[in-house]
């Protein structure tokens, strides 16, 4: 059996939300890349040349690529013989929370979508 630490879980999801709100992929920028040159239009062009500076600058400044950071989607795929030591949900939740919170991203999902009660953290 192998056991896993949950405060290993909460560390990797912390640094995922981060990095995923700061990094593009590298399969994405080639992409991107691709699209800037093979662009006919001026304007669209001149567009994407400016998601390339906003991906740089977000990259070299360590800010969120865009403003709206989304809200964390955990899946979990785990085998029998793992045991996590602690609670997993809680440790998801509190790397969500960390992420958001130190990558300084935006904090937009609700508790409830009738009261709209911002939770202050993503979770």
């Amino acid at each position: 059996m192998r056991t896993i630490e949950s405060t290993a879980i909460t560390a990797a999801l912390k640094d995922m939300c981060i990095e995923a709100n700061h990094y593009l992929t590298a399969d994405m920028k080639s992409a991107l890349a691709e699209a800037v040159k093979s662009e006919e239009s001026p304007l669209g062009r001149q567009v994407l040349g400016q998601l390339e500076d906003n991906l740089r600058i977000a990259s070299e400044d360590m800010i969120p690529i865009c403003q709206d950071t989304g809200m964390a989607v955990v899946f979990v795929e785990m085998g029998q013989d793992v045991h996590v030591n602690g609670d997993i949900n809680e440790a998801i939740n509190e790397g969500v929370r960390q992420g958001y919170v130190d990558g300084f991203l935006r904090k937009s999902v609700v508790k409830d979508p009738l009261i709209r009660e911002n939770t202050k953290d993503n979770t």
